[in-house]
């Protein structure tokens, strides 16, 4: 059986990080390792894992946010699933169904990540480290993460996915592998996240590579969904009711698997209220496309350096 390494990258020491250990210390097949990074002070968390990588002596590093408690079988299917398959690379799970922050914002954007991961299970081109493994030979071959492109929590999983994808190798999405999110989100932090750190960055990503991803966010009922918000704020703008009306109920529609499962993880009150949420979430998406775009263009008027 495959050893393991869990990563903790903690340099900002969350109040979390003493649930995320202990979830890891009581897991019913405990890592041989655990590392948990938390110096020096603000280094961004794609440094942090690579600094963990480095130390560790497992076959396989299992990385685990410090905002994350994992379920007690977690750690024993991510073993099985790489002693099971040797041309297994990669394997990333989700958030379960029941949030540890609590609140309106926080219960809608940890079920929403639940709710995409679940819809995409099987073979992956990307990679997640909020809780997701690789071996570690295969990560220190490819260099790990590109800590100098993102000093800042942002898409250094995705694009780590991305490399891998491209040099072949297996990554799999597996729902069952879970850890309940600890993070409190507000509606401001969860609009930058999605445009700065995620959206934006993802979107020049694609671009740089001439990538048509559909994997997770980037699927085809959520381009429809972001497409159609934007109709649904023209339609009011103009005062257009039969368009407005037309363009909702479409995206309720694209969206109703997501809404039941907020209805009975939370009640009628979320699921309400997760329709404007969601409406924000789409039109950031959308926004995210122009602040691409710009970037990419100053990215490829500079001089090249030599």
């Amino acid at each position: 059986m495959p050893t393991l390494t869990v990563v903790i990258p903690a340099t900002d020491r969350p109040w979390t990080l003493g649930r995320a250990v202990a979830a890891v210390e009581r897991a019913s097949d405990a890592p041989e390792e655990v590392i948990v990074v938390d110096r020096p002070q603000r280094l961004g968390p794609a440094a942090s894992r690579n600094l963990g990588a480095r130390r560790a002596a497992g076959d396989v590093l299992v990385f685990i946010d410090a905002d994350v408690e994992v379920h007690d079988d977690a750690l024993a299917r991510i073993r099985k699933a790489f002693d099971a398959d040797p041309a297994l690379a990669a394997i990333f799970g989700s958030y379960d169904e029941d949030p540890g922050a609590g609140g309106i914002v926080s219960d809608f954007r940890n079920l929403l990540h639940h709710h995409v991961h679940h819809q995409a299970a099987g073979v992956a081109s990307t990679f997640w480290a909020g809780l997701g493994a690789i071996r570690r030979d295969v990560f220190l071959e490819l260099g790990g993460f590109d800590e100098l492109r993102f000093p800042h929590a942002s898409i250094e999983d995705i694009e780590l996915g991305m490399r891998l994808y491209a040099d072949g190798r297996r990554i799999v999405l597996d729902p069952s592998i879970q850890g309940k999110h600890l993070k409190r989100w507000t509606l401001v932090t969860m609009t930058k996240t999605d445009l700065l750190r995620r959206g934006a960055p993802w979107l020049r990503l694609m671009l740089e590579q001439r990538s048509n991803s559909t994997a997770l966010n980037l699927g085809w009922a959520n381009r429809i969904g972001a497409g159609t918000s934007l109709l649904l704020v023209v339609a009011l703008i103009r005062r257009n009711v039969s368009l407005a009306a037309g363009a909702l109920s479409l995206l309720i529609l694209l969206d109703r698997k997501f809404y039941r499962l907020l209805w009975r993880r939370r009640g009628a009150r979320l699921a309400a209220a997760a329709v404007p949420l969601q409406l924000v979430h789409r039109l950031t998406s959308v926004a995210a496309v122009p602040v691409a775009l710009g970037g990419h263009l100053r990215e490829k008027r500079r001089p090249s350096r030599l």
